[in-house]
């Protein structure tokens, strides 16, 4: 980044990803630390290969200033991809409430009299993001991975019995799985409905022990039977 007095400019160099017949751009931003209105005009030595946008601007006091160079769809590839292309960016102070369209070429003429700041960039090409690697077929999941090849074309045996063994204890282990949470729930269903009955002959119970003081021994009995069948239900229960 350029430290300059008027104008920190970042990054100090433009790096295109370079790809053939694809037109691609990269960002500059320009930050102004001081207190004054700051003018800026950038300049390239290829204007034909490239766009500005914007080209020349006020950046305000305190804030910062976005811009995009677009370089055009080239046709071949530079020798061992060096590019020999650079930007100039001048800087100077305007006064204050100035606006883009207040900005002329002599505002930048040194000779004039004018503090110009200057600072060179240069064009960098650098390789495009390689896409991601496929996923090789038969590494979806829940089916065995192939055996990979090596270098002179024979599949590797051992490494292939070994995933194949692997696949096999996997598919047994979710068998016993299964089998343990099916017979869980239908212990859990039994223990549920043995529940439910047992609370319906409790409330059963109590209906006849009302009952038992009105209509006398005969009731009794049949409570002693009730009795003895929720005990009988309840070691049901336990053993479960």
């Amino acid at each position: 980044m350029s430290t300059a007095d008027l104008l920190s400019i970042e990054p100090l160099e433009l790096k295109f990803p370079f790809e053939l017949r694809k037109q691609i751009s990269c960002a500059l931003q320009l930050s102004n630390k001081t207190d004054n209105y700051v003018a800026f005009k950038v300049k390239t030595t290829n204007p034909k290969k490239y766009c500005v946008r914007p080209n020349t601007g006020v950046v305000l006091p305190r804030s910062t200033c976005d811009v995009i160079v677009t370089m055009q769809a080239q046709k071949e590839a530079p020798p061992d991809m060096q590019c020999r292309d650079k930007f100039l960016l001048q800087s100077v102070k305007v006064n204050d409430g100035a606006f883009a369209k207040d900005i002329t070429a002599e505002m930048f003429n040194k000779e004039a009299g004018h503090v110009v700041e200057e600072c060179k960039l240069r064009v960098v090409y650098v390789s495009p993001p390689q896409p991601p690697s496929p996923v090789r077929e038969g590494s979806e999941e829940g089916s065995p991975p192939r055996a990979s090849a090596s270098d002179n074309g024979h599949a590797n045996a051992a490494e292939f019995a070994a995933a194949a063994k692997q696949f096999s204890e996997g598919l047994e282990a979710q068998d016993k799985s299964f089998e343990a949470r099916a017979l869980i729930t239908k212990l859990t269903a039994e223990k549920n409905s043995a529940i439910q009955q047992n609370n319906k002959l409790r409330q059963e119970l109590e209906l006849l022990k009302r009952q038992s003081s009105k209509s006398g021994s005969g009731v009794s009995f049949m409570v002693v039977i009730l009795i003895g069948l929720i005990g009988i239900i309840m070691g049901y229960i336990m053993k479960k």
